[in-house]
């Protein structure tokens, strides 16, 4: 299920972000992005509507997935 992110507390969405960012562990070639900078990546991402957040019931988690 699709969970609009401005129905999100926005507390609770930058530390989805975050975890999201922290966990992915992506690397971002010669230049090394800050926490922030990357942040603010997907939250550019969820605006422009190429991302979207999913929570699945079946396993109780919440994941940033690219819209297919």
């Amino acid at each position: 299920m699709n969970i609009p992110w401005q129905d999100i507390d926005p507390d609770t969405l930058q530390n989805l972000i975050e975890y999201f960012v922290l966990r992915e562990g992506t690397d971002y070639g010669d230049h090394e992005k800050s926490l922030n900078e990357k942040v603010n990546d997907v939250k550019a991402q969820l605006i422009d509507g190429s991302v979207v957040i999913v929570w699945s019931e079946l396993h109780e988690t919440v994941d940033i997935q690219r819209v297919k």
